[in-house]
């Protein structure tokens, strides 16, 4: 029943996202299965800070990083803090729990040569799903659109005539991306392709953009194909997840000029901090600048 009303809390009053909300009840299901199991417990008001404790010694030894550890007592901190405010418990054992220290892993990015060599060079199939394809790599690059904002994106979500894209981000904030002309083109075409070779609702503005060759919204699974299918034919990266062209654009706008405070908002960061680990990935090329320049740096 907490459990429920926490949810419910987030979804309603917090207006967190689905995808949040589950990522939260993921978490929580997998604490009450470790109470249920190693300590034989039903009641939230019996948990203690060494159970809690003895918990991340658990997801350690199961290899968990510590990021992801420290997100699900995020978690924990939420939903204690929640039931203290209702009520539902007396002491938070949160208070005594410290999170782990991260690992900094700096994000991998994609080269602009081989970016190029994507979209200039790459064959896609001549069909809607080809079409359709390509257009999903040309979003995620030249906007940075996190996956579950490029299936939420809608009909309504692109200006054409102003060449921009508004996007419903995390915790439901909006925001205007712009786009260059090449791709305006690309999503003209799509649109006539689509609405011309698929069973859609053409009416609604706000039915999906993105489909699929069934007129269903995209889901995570096939969007991540797309990309992963396609940056395997450029790149020897491990990772080949729609978030390394998040990665990729902000990396590739830092190397080239862009004001990081400009990027900060194009990718709906809520703080800088968020948006700083790009410049890590811009230290070769100031040290290639600096050796060309400074005259005793030889």
């Amino acid at each position: 029943m907490y459990t429920s009303n926490f949810l419910q809390y987030l979804q309603f009053e917090k207006r967190y996202s689905k995808h949040t909300v589950q990522s939260y009840k993921t978490d929580l299901d997998q604490f009450y299965s470790f109470l249920s199991t190693t300590y034989n417990l039903e009641s939230v008001q019996q948990v203690t800070h060494s159970i809690i404790r003895s918990w991340i010694v658990k997801l350690l030894e199961q290899n968990i990083s510590p990021r992801s550890i420290n997100r699900k007592m995020a978690t924990l901190k939420s939903y204690f803090k929640f039931l203290i405010r209702e009520d539902m418990v007396k002491k938070n054992p949160m208070i005594k729990v410290v999170s782990l220290k991260n690992a900094k892993k700096l994000p991998e990015f994609v080269d602009q040569e081989s970016i190029h060599t994507l979209f200039d060079q790459i064959e896609f199939e001549d069909s809607f799903e080809g079409l359709r394809d390509k257009l999903v790599l040309e979003l995620l690059y030249a906007t940075g659109i996190r996956r579950a904002e490029i299936i939420g994106l809608t009909n309504l979500s692109v200006d054409e005539k102003n060449c921009t894209i508004k996007v419903l981000g995390k915790r439901n904030k909006e925001r205007l991306i712009p786009y260059n002309s090449p791709l305006n083109d690309l999503i003209k075409i799509y649109i006539e392709n689509r609405d011309n070779s698929i069973e859609v609702n053409t009416t609604d503005a706000n039915s999906p953009l993105l489909v699929t060759n069934k007129g269903k919204t995209l889901y995570p699974k096939l969007v991540y194909r797309i990309v992963n299918k396609y940056l395997s034919l450029i790149t020897t990266l491990s990772k080949r997840s729609p978030h390394i062209l998040r990665h990729t654009f902000a990396t590739h706008l830092l190397n080239n000029g862009a004001d990081i405070n400009a990027i900060k908002e194009l990718l709906g960061h809520a703080n800088l901090a968020a948006t700083q680990v790009y410049t890590h990935n811009t230290i070769d090329k100031l040290k290639d600048v600096y050796k060309q320049a400074h005259p005793r740096a030889t």
